[in-house]
């Protein structure tokens, strides 16, 4: 497929995957939407990839949907759920390099992402609400998961937009940096990932994710029962060991992709 609003790169274990319509604040149209699924269909294939950034560049994230694309009559706009889920769902670590505008579908999008870096110019906002609707992706029940309900529910009902610092005062970004340092912060941190094994970022991923939608007692129980599951594959065995090797040997650890 050829990519129009997409940049697609790969690197030593790493995607990065760029929002490029920046003549409309990386807004997300039917076409984007298709770019992403032909980019995840390339992803869930290429296990070499080991951790995924998502940004939109220097400027801007995405503002949302494209509201100004039209459609036929009698359809409606397609959502795009699905695919962010999927996004979500990937057992590798998906980081968000947010700079600018992050709003409604775009701030939908980088709830759907592990971590998220944000520069002192980005701008947070579920804006929805203003032009009669509602977020559709999923961000009415990821944001309050992540900031509380009632933070989630002054943001949602009021349509209100927060800067870097409130974001990060209120745990919706990890990092707040310059904007000449986003990629490279991004970067770095990715890199800290690459050294991981493989399984112990599956396994942790997997834990907190499906913990987070149960009781206590039933997290601690799929922390033991995934854990079993994920240890015992011949890679998993063979990196715990050369793990234990390393730390004796005082060296970094050669940990094997499956």
């Amino acid at each position: 497929m050829t990519y129009e609003t997409m940049i697609y790169e790969k690197r030593e274990g790493l995607a990065i995957l760029t929002l490029n319509r920046p003549e409309h604040l990386n807004s997300i149209n039917t076409r984007m939407q298709a770019e992403m699924k032909a980019i995840w269909e390339d992803l869930e294939q290429d296990r070499s990839v080991r951790v995924i950034i998502i940004t939109g560049g220097p400027k801007c994230f995405s503002a949302g949907a494209d509201i100004k694309e039209t459609f036929p009559p009698g359809t409606s706009r397609p959502s795009s759920r699905d695919q962010f889920k999927k996004f979500e769902d990937d057992d590798r670590p998906y980081i968000a390099a947010i700079s600018g505008y992050c709003l409604g579908g775009g701030l939908e999008l980088a709830l759907c992402c592990d971590l998220r870096i944000a520069t002192e110019s980005a701008r947070f906002g579920l804006p929805e609400l203003k032009i009669g609707s509602v977020p559709g992706a999923g961000g009415m029940q990821r944001l309050p998961r992540l900031i509380g309900i009632g933070r989630a529910k002054e943001l949602l009902y009021t349509g209100a937009r927060i800067d870097a610092a409130e974001a990060y005062r209120i745990g919706l970004v990890n990092k707040v940096v310059a904007e000449e340092q986003l990629m490279e912060e991004a970067v770095k941190l990715a890199e800290i990932m690459l050294d991981m094994p493989p399984h112990g970022l599956k396994i942790a991923k997997r834990c907190v994710n499906e913990g987070m939608q149960v009781d206590l007692q039933t997290a601690l129980k799929l922390d033991v029962a995934i854990s079993a599951q994920e240890m015992s594959t011949p890679t998993a065995i063979e990196n715990r060991a050369e793990g234990l090797r390393a730390f004796r040997e005082k060296r970094k650890p050669r940990f094997k992709v499956e």
